[in-house]
């Protein structure tokens, strides 16, 4: 899957336990109700980060985990997270206006055409 946006935040890497590593990054979908997304690099995809900085528009591609816990009390819940494992910059170039219908019209459209009353079949 892919998510796009504007990139909101990126956190420092962290390291818990023994040398598991997590680098966060915050998304602003474009999208007309824009989302928050939080979204994670483990390991060695937190080094892809390195070159990105907060306002960028990016593409980023995931993966949707989800875990089970079952807490002391016995009550069981479920959470999920969006793992990053590739994020690439959008293209900042403006698409060319589009053309209008009718001027298209005119400018392929000759309409000073002369026809020539010899060319008559009868």
């Amino acid at each position: 899957m892919e998510i796009t946006g504007t990139i909101k935040k990126i956190d420092e890497a962290k390291t818990f336990g023994a040398g598991f590593k997590k680098r966060e990054l915050v998304l602003t979908t474009d999208e007309q109700y824009p989302q928050s997304l939080l979204v994670e690099f483990t390991q060695d995809k937190c080094d892809l980060l390195n070159n990105y900085t907060a306002g960028e528009s990016v593409k980023i591609s995931i993966n949707l985990r989800g875990r089970e816990w079952v807490s002391p009390q016995n009550e069981t819940k479920y959470f999920n997270s969006i793992q990053g494992w590739r994020i690439e910059k959008m293209n900042s170039e403006s698409t060319p206006p589009a053309i209008d219908s009718v001027q298209a019209f005119e400018t392929t459209t000759d309409f000073n055409v002369e026809e020539d009353e010899d060319d008559l079949p009868f």
